[in-house]
């Protein structure tokens, strides 16, 4: 079997990646530092949690097609687990949703990848290193970045596949939820860059302009739909699909800055995500409400939990166009109606304070001074847009 399939376990890590695999790293310590008020079963939480990390993991750096795959479905279990187990009440619906629609999308990006191996030459291959040099007639190659492009777009979520993410949001535990927007999301993206615009090129460039219209309806779409919900963090969900619009116009422009910035904002929004995510949940966890017409007024009874919130919020606002503006009308929305109930809410604790000063930090350096994320890509950006000119 080895012989013939050429299956290899190979690892390796470049500019691309390596942004993804840190911020991985980051998000997942912080999540399950979040994750202190689960009691039921925590061991096993705890467990998938580290679990989902190693399918992250494995799929920002895995260096061969067939691994790719299966580390991509790796990480799908122990999110399904944590979701119907964890989750709040209509959580075996939302789990059930988000199964069928990335095992669905996966059975595409099976077929991609098999046919990207077995295609060509007398012994299949699947490391990368052989599959970028590789020529496809346009048909063939079309048809394959249409798989591609289905699979990932379940992941990162483009726009008529996205309707898993509010309900998972919705009803997943806020530690999972920093992990699902942090970094599931961001799988997405970075299969879109890795694979169908480094083996994909001429597909590419016929499809590019397609995307940045999608993506323009998406960023537009999203950031209207999400002022229309109650629930805080359905509401968060749909920013950040809006986000994603911006990721896919930066890799759809098949330029250096585009590409860079698309590598930018998928770390950025790792960051600003999940701690969003973790406000919205801990805040859960004082008062008890998610709806945003009950929770008018939380400012005075936590003063650091809206401080905090207002600066995500902010860092949203700043970093891409509209989406931060739900943030900002979130805020004045709270910040208006006074009908709390007076009851001693206690404020954040030192944990809390903790993870959300943690990922402050790398948000304004990040936004200080880019190139601590940029000097990591810009290489590879160059190398794969070589493809683009000179073949």
């Amino acid at each position: 079997m080895d012989q013939f399939f050429d299956f290899r376990w190979k690892l390796g890590i470049d500019g691309l990646s390596l942004g993804p695999v840190l911020l991985t790293g980051f998000i997942t310590t912080l999540a399950t530092l979040a994750a202190w008020p689960v009691t039921r079963d925590s061991r096993l939480f705890h467990f998938l949690m580290l679990a989902m990390y190693s399918g992250q993991i494995g799929s920002f750096s895995s260096r061969d097609l067939l691994l790719f795959f299966i580390m991509w479905e790796l990480e799908l279990i122990p999110v399904y687990l944590l979701l119907s187990m964890w989750g709040g009440k209509k959580r075996l619906y939302s789990a059930t949703k988000f199964i069928l629609y990335t095992a669905g999308g996966s059975i595409f990006l099976l077929m991609g990848v098999l046919g990207v191996g077995l295609y060509g030459s007398n012994e299949p291959t699947l490391n990368f290193e052989t599959s970028v040099n590789q020529s496809y007639p346009v048909a063939l190659e079309i048809i394959f970045y249409i798989g591609f492009l289905i699979a990932f777009a379940v992941k990162l979520p483009i726009l008529p596949l996205h309707t898993w993410l509010p309900d998972t949001h919705g009803e997943a535990h806020y530690s999972t939820c920093m992990l699902l927007a942090g970094i599931l999301l961001k799988m997405g993206a970075y299969g879109l860059i890795r694979i169908n615009m480094e083996l994909l090129p001429h597909a590419h460039s016929i499809f590019s302009p397609w995307l940045m219209v999608v993506g323009t309806i998406q960023i537009i779409y999203a950031a209207s739909t999400s002022l229309g919900q109650r629930n805080l963090k359905k509401r968060i969900a749909y920013s950040s699909v809006s986000h994603m619009g911006f990721i896919l116009i930066g890799i759809a422009s098949i330029t250096d800055t585009g590409l860079n910035g698309a590598i930018l904002q998928i770390i950025s929004h790792g960051f600003i995500g999940a701690a969003l995510f973790f406000l919205a949940g801990t805040s859960y966890d004082r008062i008890r409400l998610v709806y945003l017409d009950e929770m008018g007024g939380v400012a005075i009874p936590m003063p650091k939990i809206f401080t905090m919130f207002s600066s995500f919020s902010m860092a949203s606002l700043a970093l891409p166009g509209m989406s931060g503006f739900v943030a900002e009308v979130l805020i004045f929305y709270g910040y208006k109606l006074f009908n709390t109930p007076n009851s001693y809410v206690f404020d954040s604790g030192p944990r809390e304070l903790f993870v959300s000063i943690s990922i402050f930090i790398p948000v304004i350096g990040i936004g200080m001074y880019p190139d601590f994320v940029l000097s990591l890509s810009v290489d590879k950006v160059e190398g794969i847009l070589s493809n683009y000119f000179y073949r």
